[in-house]
């Protein structure tokens, strides 16, 4: 198959204006934009991680205000319960009986902001919410709101007031992406995007994704090929790091097969943002950090060597490049 556009992404456009409007706010974060992206075009949840102050939250909220649906924010805090997630019954008076009164969960898209500030009950409810599309309040099963996307943020600097995410709740988030401060030149761009919103300088406008252009897009992404070689390469890329593979000595708990299916996924969205409709390795070799690093636990003696989930898959990437 060779190398030329696709021609019949009707939906492709669209979503393409969604970007540069979302990344016309934000200064140097491009990927992050497309990774958003790529994770709400296949039915996937986000982790941000980074300092405070570098727009995590405005690049949530600029994307969240041209998607289609609605949008809530949930601020974490040790003291937060699961039925402020969830919602509550309500006793009403003047009817004589309890109505549920639906909470934040039930929106298109929630950003769940410090997310490990949220205690375990809070976590738990939040990992129904991800892995099944429902939530349980007095007993009773409700379906959330679809499309349905949850992108949590977390600060790595502070440790006191948190609970670490546990491993099943982590494999439940498509990408996990790190943001780093931006330098100088970033910095100043910042500074002059910032001063000139203050000035009420016009910015780029895009109308809201429709329903109709998302399922589009979506039905779009599902049918990008990958190549036999493509899913072979994915596949030695997870398999490197379980038993008998070449990192086994240096992971204690390997990438399971829901790490085969993110990437995939991942790799699907990202040729057809590039206009393609099959992908490449280049797709999954960029990908495959913010897909499978996550999924992994490395051994204590790899992690007092400074060795991580992302370097690993880094070694591993090396190691069975194609090219």
């Amino acid at each position: 198959m060779g190398h030329e556009p696709a021609q019949g992404f009707v939906a492709r456009d669209s979503v393409r204006a969604l970007a540069d409007a979302v990344s016309a706010t934000l200064i140097g974060h491009d990927w992050l934009v497309e990774r958003l992206l790529i994770a709400f075009l296949v039915g996937g949840h986000v982790l941000l991680e980074g300092p405070p102050g570098i727009a995590k939250t405005r690049a949530v909220k600029q994307l969240a205000a041209r998607l289609p649906g609605e949008h809530a924010r949930i601020q974490c805090t040790p003291d937060l319960l699961p039925s402020d997630l969830t919602g509550s019954q309500i006793y009403r008076p003047e009817t004589g009986r309890f109505d549920f009164l639906p909470g934040p969960i039930f929106h298109n898209l929630v950003l769940v902001d410090e997310i490990n500030r949220a205690p375990p009950k809070v976590q738990s409810a939040l990992l129904e919410a991800m892995a099944e599309g429902q939530v349980t309040t007095a007993g009773i099963t409700r379906p959330l709101a679809q499309p349905f996307m949850v992108v949590a943020t977390q600060n790595p600097i502070e440790h006191e007031g948190t609970f670490p995410l546990p491993e099943a709740q982590l494999d439940r988030f498509l990408l996990h992406l790190r943001l780093d401060l931006p330098d100088a030149d970033a910095e100043l761009a910042i500074l002059d995007l910032v001063e000139a919103e203050g000035r009420g300088a016009p910015t780029l406008a895009t109308d809201r994704l429709s329903p109709e252009a998302l399922a589009g897009a979506r039905a779009e992404v599902a049918g990008v090929h990958l190549a036999p070689v493509l899913k072979d390469f994915i596949i030695r890329l997870v398999v490197a790091t379980r038993r008998g593979g070449l990192l086994a000595d240096a992971i204690e708990h390997p990438v399971s097969p829901r790490g085969t299916l993110a990437l995939a996924a991942a790799v699907r969205a990202r040729a057809w943002l590039h206009n393609r409709d099959h992908g490449l390795p280049e797709d999954a070799e960029a990908l495959a950090a913010d897909a499978l690093a996550h999924r992994l636990v490395p051994t204590w003696k790899t992690a007092s060597e400074g060795r991580d989930g992302r370097s690993l898959i880094a070694e591993a990437l090396q190691a069975i490049r194609p090219w």
